[in-house]
């Protein structure tokens, strides 16, 4: 980030934003060079392929509520940072469109396919926070192309977060269990708790009415009307892919009647993940407003 952000520097002789993109010229070496270590630096932040590996490990071995945090808040910046960012360089001299829209494919990608054997729930977060980084991307692929572009993106960072901290709130109210055996027959024992697991889980599937439902389809949209009606197909193929992953942990909670007694954290833990998951379904169920209000937002400079 930094030798890209002295690159840039270098040649507008500003670091503003405004200045970049009036400052910034015709393609050369090192406008090529600075853009892309800079792209890289963001997809770092971001969990997108090829600098993806720590998210996962971060999810497992960090303690929970960090675990949510690192998952959740850089994802936010980094979205809304990298769509500031790819918009202040010249169209004609870096073809980031279609750079980006390949970052998105090949993270969704790899993040549902590596989710599909996980058995520890918190690395499966992890894999499914680089698959939804993806699912963002095509919102930054559609910038200057649809008006949706900008209120799917802040959107889909709602739904996204509300539906992480569900997920990452049940394992800490659950004292940090993560195995998949734990969950076991847990819709008997603590049906609440499952039933936020199971919301959070549908959400990122994208099952109406939640909050992730009206995301994807938002996300779909614009990627169609931005030309990229392939990125959108491979999206759909995705979201059925993580279906499988998704269910591993599902069906047992709710279809298996084995399993110890499992005690919880606290009320207060558990009221704060129930609120969580409620969040995901209020969400989605004003959606339109949220779109609406989202609709006057600006990538200020």
């Amino acid at each position: 980030m930094l030798i890209g952000v002295a690159y840039l520097f270098g040649l507008a002789g500003a670091s503003t934003y405004p200045q970049l993109a009036q400052m910034l010229g015709p393609s050369s070496p090192a406008l090529v060079a600075g853009s892309a270590l800079v792209l890289i630096a963001f997809a770092f932040k971001l969990g997108a392929v090829p600098v993806h590996a720590w998210v996962p490990d971060v999810a497992q071995g960090a303690p929970a509520p960090v675990a949510a945090f690192v998952t959740s808040v850089p994802k936010v910046g980094g979205l809304i940072a990298l769509a500031r960012f790819v918009e202040l360089l010249p169209a004609d001299a870096i073809g980031w469109r279609p750079l980006i829209a390949l970052l998105a494919a090949a993270t969704m990608t790899l993040g549902n396919l590596a989710a599909i054997w996980q058995d520890d729930l918190r690395r499966l977060l992890g894999w499914s926070a680089v698959s939804q980084t993806g699912y963002g991307l095509m919102a930054i692929v559609a910038l200057d192309r649809s008006e949706l572009a900008i209120p799917s993106l802040l959107f889909f960072l709602v739904a996204y977060v509300a539906g992480n901290l569900a997920a990452f709130g049940v394992v800490v109210a659950l004292r940090g269990r993560t195995a998949r055996e734990d969950y076991d027959g847990l819709a008997r024992r603590r049906p609440l708790l499952a039933a936020t697991l199971a919301v959070a889980f549908l959400s990122f599937i994208g099952i109406p009415p939640l909050a992730g439902f009206p995301a994807k389809l938002l996300l779909f949209g614009v990627a169609i009307e931005a030309g990229y009606t392939w990125l959108s197909v491979l999206a759909v193929v995705n979201t059925v892919i993580s279906l499988f992953y998704y269910a591993r942990f599902l069906a047992p909670m709710y279809f298996t009647g084995g399993g110890h007694r499992v005690g919880v954290l606290s009320r207060w833990a558990s009221g704060a993940t129930i609120a969580a998951g409620l969040a995901v379904i209020g969400i989605g169920l004003v959606a339109e407003l949220l779109v609406s209000a989202f609709a006057l937002a600006l990538l200020a400079a």
